[in-house]
C-alpha cells in the first residue's frame, strides 16, 4: 500500500498535515511517532530474542535426554 504513494504522494500528505495542525504541533507529532516506533521495535526485538531462547533452551533439552 505503502509502495505506491511516491515523493508527490509524501509531499502531498506532508502539506495536509501542515494545514490541519500547524507547525507547531508537527514537531510534537513527530516525537510521540518517533518514540511510538522506538518502543514498538524493542518490543519485537524483545519478542524475537525470547522466541530464540526458547528454542535453544528445546534443543539443550533433547540433547540431555
Amino acid at each position: 500500500m505503502l509502495q505506491n504513494i511516491g515523493v508527490p504522494g509524501l509531499v502531498l500528505i506532508l502539506v495536509i498535515a501542515l494545514i490541519i495542525f500547524g507547525p507547531s504541533k508537527l514537531p510534537e507529532i513527530g516525537r510521540a511517532f518517533g518514540s511510538t516506533l522506538k518502543e514498538f521495535k524493542k518490543s519485537t526485538r524483545e519478542l524475537v530474542s525470547d522466541d530464540e531462547e526458547e528454542k535453544t533452551e528445546k534443543k539443550k533439552e533433547k540433547t540431555l535426554v
